[in-house]
């Protein structure tokens, strides 16, 4: 989370609100906890990667790094996470938040077992069910990657 950011007025989600969130399970649930700065515009999400995830199985033998795709995805999980926070009766709700385009993505470091990957995501567009979101992910305070993520919630 940035430095200027009141921690008294961040709502923190755990798994099982997240899991009421977004329609994602095991092994493709990306996001760990919720850290939602506004609700609808701009979060942290956050994924606790170890080496017990199955994609390090083969990506790669001997040096294991968390596929690029899988952090975008683990942003876009985050950014529709976000969206959804904004409606207070989420749990009531049948959601789901469809990729539609990723533009600028760019790799900057390699998440490794042992790193907390932090996707920062903030909202820079909305038309009706249509968002876009500026996402980092970061460890350490370092960029590992980032995008410009759009996507749709559907009902």
């Amino acid at each position: 989370m940035s430095e200027d950011v009141n921690t008294s007025e961040v709502k923190v989600y755990h798994i099982e609100e997240i899991m009421k969130m977004l329609p994602h399970r095991y092994p493709f649930l990306l996001v760990d906890r919720l850290e939602v700065i506004e609700p609808g515009e701009k979060g942290v999400g956050i994924k606790n990667v170890t080496m017990n995830e199955e994609f390090f199985q083969g990506h790669f033998p001997g040096n294991p790094v968390m596929p690029g795709v899988l952090q975008i995805e683990a942003m876009a999980q985050t950014a529709g996470a976000v969206v959804i926070s904004q409606d207070e009766h989420y749990a009531d709700t049948k959601r789901n938040v469809l990729f539609m385009a990723v533009d600028g993505v760019k790799f900057r470091k390699q998440v490794k077992p042992g790193d907390q990957l932090r996707m920062h995501v903030e909202k820079i567009k909305a038309r009706r069910n249509i968002f876009v979101f500026k996402g980092t992910a970061m460890v350490d305070g370092q960029v590992a990657s980032e995008a410009e993520l759009t996507a749709m919630i559907i009902e």
